[in-house]
């Protein structure tokens, strides 16, 4: 499993004025939106989120784990990874996954040398 991701600090600019918990509900809010998001966009692929962006849902899921983890809360791989994408994981590969065509490996590999 790759190392922890660390904990950016979003109390810059407009963000800097507010309090801890203020700035909690809003983060908390855009996440689920982009969970949702990335819910309804079943046709984007991983392989194409990790080609573009350098992660994908099932990074997204790692760091809800993680950040459960530090919160002194359990939670396992398959439950981490329904709450991204609102069914287990092997449900929504069976829906949803596509092969991956050669150019998509190719650029995964030469973005992500030994992932």
């Amino acid at each position: 499993m790759p190392a922890p991701q660390p904990e950016a600090d979003l109390a810059l600019g407009a963000a800097a004025g507010l309090d801890e918990a203020a700035r909690d509900r809003i983060e908390a809010a855009a996440f689920r939106k982009l969970v949702e998001h990335l819910r309804t966009r079943t046709d984007v692929q991983n392989i194409d989120m990790m080609n573009l962006a350098g992660f994908c849902r099932n990074c997204l899921s790692r760091w809800y784990q993680e950040a459960a983890s530090d919160a002194g809360l359990a939670l396992d791989t398959p439950a981490a990874r329904e709450v991204l994408y609102g069914m287990p994981y092997k449900e929504w590969q069976a829906k949803f996954q596509k092969e991956a065509s050669a150019e998509q490996k190719a650029a995964f590999a030469a973005a992500n040398p030994g992932h």
